[in-house]
């Protein structure tokens, strides 16, 4: 079987030059452009993590937000049955990702914040697994790409292909704690094997090719090189996870909640799942996708499907009856950063450690605007207690919070899609 990896190459030599050897062919790069893209920065003692939960039918601003900015704000109805966590959050109103439009379709843009993704464009990497392909080699998963229903999801590899999501907390429990087979392990393994020393086979091909080139060109090949060989290495780490036992932990085996309306219920038993993937360092990036419900929520004084009522038209019965559902989910967000904050690791908790991103694509889901994105932001490390109140009408970029969470995770990032910073008035502990 052929492995190929494929970049492009300029100047005196051919744009398909290869180098072959044992039915192996690997593609050379651009040479001046060549980067180390594989390799994984130093970590510290203490993991940095980041969980993203995104909803698909947005949230009620008036119900969200508080009239005042800074840190001295009274609660508004959603963040009431949170106010015990005042200082552990922070509220973002006023920002959205530039150029971004389509409504629904905005989903796609929602990690990436690509203008041209919600047009059926290609699409570009997603947040969590820009921070995952650096940092994801330290944990037998990568990353986790989760739903409360369907496999849609708004993670998306560097090549703009999206990543299902996988919808059943028991599913994903088996896949986390469950040890395989032995047989099955040696397979897992086995295919592992296969796209592993690629190097090694091209070598007599790879001489040949340097000594054609200059200096320069011979330094940014070998650096090229040296990538691959570090990928390799990744491989291997990860056939040595397929041999390693999985975490035991003292939770059951969850039942899946089989109302496929109860959209809480399912919120809930997910972000349990998520909590022991973060307390067993079984992976350090999550997205958690919240699609919304077609159907009638089982909450008393709700008589509506979910995603009717999140085209209320300022029905005063259905704005009512969509704060209810809303009020719920936001009650189970905080909920779900309780058990991280009561959880401690190494002197300090899990939510200290992991910065928890609630956000939409959708600011007003009745009119399917995309501006004025609903934004929570909590643990992490920053300095919290405040509302970030940015223009509601000249919206402030969100990507400017995505180079501020890269940061923080301790990658070396200045941009990210259409940034221009870091994040104004957010700061680190």
């Amino acid at each position: 079987m052929t492995s190929q990896i494929h970049f492009n190459f300029r100047r005196q030599l051919n744009r398909r030059t290869i180098l072959r050897g044992a039915g192996v062919a690997l593609g050379i790069p651009w040479l001046s452009a060549m980067q180390s893209a594989f390799a994984a920065p130093k970590t510290e003692d203490r993991p940095k993590r980041f969980v993203a939960m995104t909803m698909g039918l947005g949230l009620l601003s008036e119900n969200l937000y508080p009239q005042q900015q800074g840190k001295s704000y009274e609660p508004s109805l959603y963040l009431k049955s949170i106010s015990d966590l005042r200082d552990k959050m922070t509220l973002i109103s006023g920002a959205s990702h530039p150029g971004v439009t389509g409504g629904h379709r905005a989903e796609a843009s929602l990690l990436t914040a690509n203008p041209g993704a919600a047009g059926r464009a290609k699409n570009s990497v997603s947040l969590d697994q820009h921070m995952a392909k650096h940092l994801g080699n330290h944990t037998r998963f990568p990353s986790l790409v989760l739903s409360s229903n369907g496999s849609n999801s708004p993670s998306y590899t560097e090549n703009g292909a999206m990543i299902p999501a996988e919808d059943s907390p028991s599913k994903l429990f088996t896949r986390l704690f469950v040890n395989d087979s032995p047989a099955e392990r040696e397979r897992q393994a086995t295919r592992l094997r296969h796209g592993r020393s690629i190097m090694d086979l091209v070598n007599d091909d790879a001489k040949r090719l340097s000594r054609q080139l200059g200096q320069g060109d011979r330094e940014q090949l070998d650096n090229y090189f040296t990538s691959v060989r570090e990928l390799e290495h990744r491989l291997a780490e990860s056939e040595a996870w397929a041999h390693r036992p999985k975490p035991k932990v003292d939770a059951k085996k969850p039942i899946d909640v089989g109302n496929p309306n109860d959209f809480v219920g399912r919120q809930k038993l997910m972000s349990d799942m998520i909590r022991l993937a973060l307390q067993t360092d079984s992976t350090r990036f999550i997205t958690y996708h919240l699609g919304g419900s077609g159907g009638v929520l089982p909450i008393p004084g709700v008589e509506e499907g979910y995603h009717s009522l999140s085209h209320h038209g300022q029905d005063e019965e259905k704005l009512k009856q969509l704060a209810l559902i809303e009020a719920a989910v936001i009650e189970a967000w905080g909920q779900f950063l309780r058990d991280l904050d009561a959880t401690q690791e190494q002197g300090t908790t899990i939510l200290d450690q992991t910065s928890v991103l609630l956000t939409s694509n959708l600011g007003n889901a009745s009119s399917h605007d995309n501006k004025n994105m609903p934004v929570l932001l909590a643990g992490g490390g920053f300095r919290h207690g405040q509302h970030l109140a940015f223009d509601r009408r000249n919206n402030y970029p969100l990507p400017n919070l995505y180079v501020s969470l890269l940061q923080q995770v301790g990658l070396e990032a200045d941009r990210f899609a259409t940034s221009t910073s870091t994040m104004s008035g957010l700061e680190s502990v």
